[in-house]
């Protein structure tokens, strides 16, 4: 803990306050943050509904996500078994616990991915807290190497930069690397947000669903 607090008292001092994404997010859970907005009510809601769909649709028997998250959005979820995956220990003990009781899922750091698969991979509301290249590159190569026949991404996907965007958000047009570096997969469908941030009365997101398929 104290290693930790120096360290952040280093990146203050040199007026770096970002600590980089993946320690951004091991500290938020770490300080009782929750995932965020994207994870809780209508966004929350929509999500399930359009993820749950398609894995009945499809006969979808394993889902694996790359950044579960404090597991909100997991408890709308039915999922024959389920693999999740986090940066951040404290999520990874808060989902434990919350799902201590339902055999079907497991949780594990992201060190501990050793090239388990799945018949689809989800990223929600992920690729736009990626704010290295090198970091982000990294995270979609392991999404799409997991993915068995689908990926399905929950993501902006233009350059926009928002007012007062915080430091771990970079919103970047993510399909134009994943046709460049992904040729065996096929953007199968996009669905627009039905709570974009123009919508009155909600949180709102830039957010849209992304159905990647793998071709046989």
């Amino acid at each position: 803990m104290w290693l930790r607090l120096a360290k952040k008292a280093k990146r203050w001092l040199a007026g770096n306050p970002f600590p980089g994404s993946e320690q951004y997010w091991i500290e938020r859970y770490e300080a009782g943050r929750t995932s965020g907005a994207g994870s809780y009510n209508e966004l929350a809601e929509f999500k399930a509904e359009i993820l749950n769909a398609f894995v009945a649709e499809h006969g979808v028997g394993s889902v694996m996500e790359f950044g579960c998250g404090d597991g909100n959005q997991l408890k709308l979820a039915d999922y024959p078994t389920y693999t999740g995956f986090d940066v951040s220990p404290r999520a990874i003990e808060l989902c434990r616990d919350m799902f201590r009781n339902d055999d079907t899922k497991r949780f594990l750091l992201m060190d501990e991915y050793a090239g388990q698969t799945a018949q689809l991979t989800l990223s929600l509301d992920v690729v736009y807290h990626l704010v290295e290249n090198e970091v982000f590159a990294s995270y979609m190569k392991t999404l799409f190497a997991a993915a068995k026949r689908f990926v399905i991404v929950f993501s902006s996907n233009s350059e926009i930069r928002e007012a007062g965007q915080a430091l771990h958000v970079r919103h970047r047009v993510f399909t134009e690397w994943v046709d460049a570096n992904m040729p065996g997969w096929t953007l199968l469908a996009h669905v627009p947000n039905r709570y974009p941030p123009t919508a009155s009365g909600t949180q709102g997101s830039l957010a849209d669903f992304y159905f990647y398929e793998k071709r046989r």
